[in-house]
């Protein structure tokens, strides 16, 4: 008489484990599924990247124009903005941001850059939830334009004031 129900509780074991693990399968999956638009990203990619050789050619400013998504349900709000290439070889650099002044002067008096496609994105900027956004940035690396031109490629990091923080990149 023991036998029988020791063979019958592993027989209802391998029935309820499988049935509870599906049960808290589902019920994480719901969970998940439904809190997705609480958690803050930024999704883009680098359309555009214009060089401008400065300091007799030893030095470069990059200027880069980029589109941004805020999937998320709250506002993605900037808090730092940083542009790091990949050289060919070699370690990233990080560039020096220009302000949204100085971006305005090498548009005005540099005209070999081309026309200001879009406005450019400043601290405290907000991208609203469900937006998508076209903006730019610039930033001196003191390297030539040959080495800017030959990267592997460039990343720009934006983080949020609340600490979440996007990488969008270029695709050469």
């Amino acid at each position: 008489m023991e036998g029988c129900w020791a063979i019958d509780v592993t027989k209802r074991f391998r029935i309820v484990l499988p049935a509870g693990l599906a049960a808290v399968g589902v019920l994480l999956f719901i969970l998940l599924s439904t809190t997705t638009g609480a958690h803050l990203r930024l999704e883009g990619k680098i359309l555009k990247v214009r060089v401008l050789p400065v300091n007799s050619g030893q030095a470069s400013i990059v200027l880069v124009d980029f589109r941004a998504t805020n999937p998320s349900d709250v506002p993605f709000v900037v808090s730092s903005v940083k542009l790091r290439l990949d050289p060919a070889s070699g370690d990233a650099l990080e560039g020096t941001q220009a302000s949204k002044p100085d971006i305005q002067d090498i548009f005005q008096y540099a005209k070999i850059i081309g026309p200001k496609y879009n406005d450019v994105l400043s601290l405290q900027d907000r991208v609203a939830p469900h937006q998508t956004v076209d903006r730019m940035t610039a930033a001196r690396f003191d390297v030539p334009e040959a080495a800017i031109k030959s990267r592997k490629g460039l990343r720009l990091q934006l983080e949020d004031v609340d600490g979440a923080g996007a990488e969008l990149g270029e695709s050469k």
